[in-house]
């Protein structure tokens, strides 16, 4: 596989980490999803995407938990991504960036996390595409995840899902 040389995660938090690190919460949003789940934050002019359930007395309550949300590798929302700089070629990647699966995504979370100097995650959420990494979390890294939450979401892709994608994708490329 490809090693990227440098690696930008964007992320967003909400509440505040506990003194023991023991409250975390990651949030991972879906394929049309971003860092920005809650609040009007950064000068967003509209609230998150998951604003009805991140903040003080909501589902994930950020009086008692540390929420975070970061941006996917691969997209165009922050995180490295085709619009990041390629440093061979001081030109953006483009085309040229490499392909990037669920695990990928995972291993940067991975790396935002130990950032953060948390040991282990009180809970890893998402849906959809989001749910995908939940799983993958629970797998490549079972010891760093108390609580998974995974909603509408698979372990695999069917070979019709595979196609509509690969449909999606060529019309991206074209």
């Amino acid at each position: 596989g490809y090693c990227l040389k440098s690696l930008d995660i964007a992320y967003e938090t909400y509440g505040q980490l506990g003194k023991n690190r023991e409250n975390a919460i990651l949030i991972c949003h879906a394929f049309s999803g971003n860092a920005h789940a809650a609040y009007f934050h950064h000068n967003h002019t509209k609230a998150g995407w998951w604003d009805h359930y991140i903040g003080e007395a909501k589902a994930f309550d950020t009086t008692k938990y540390f929420v975070i949300c970061s941006n996917v590798i691969g997209g165009c929302n922050g995180s490295s991504g085709p619009l990041s700089i390629n440093p061979e070629t001081n030109q953006p990647y483009g085309s040229e960036f490499p392909s990037i699966s669920i695990g990928d995504m995972v291993n940067a979370q991975a790396k935002l996390i130990d950032f953060f100097d948390i040991q282990t995650l009180f809970c890893v959420a998402g849906g959809s595409m989001g749910g995908m990494q939940v799983l993958s979390w629970s797998v490549q890294y079972p010891k760093r995840v108390k609580n998974s939450i995974v909603i509408a979401s698979t372990a695999e892709h069917s070979a019709v899902q595979i196609a509509y994608n690969e449909v999606g994708r060529q019309a991206i490329l074209s």
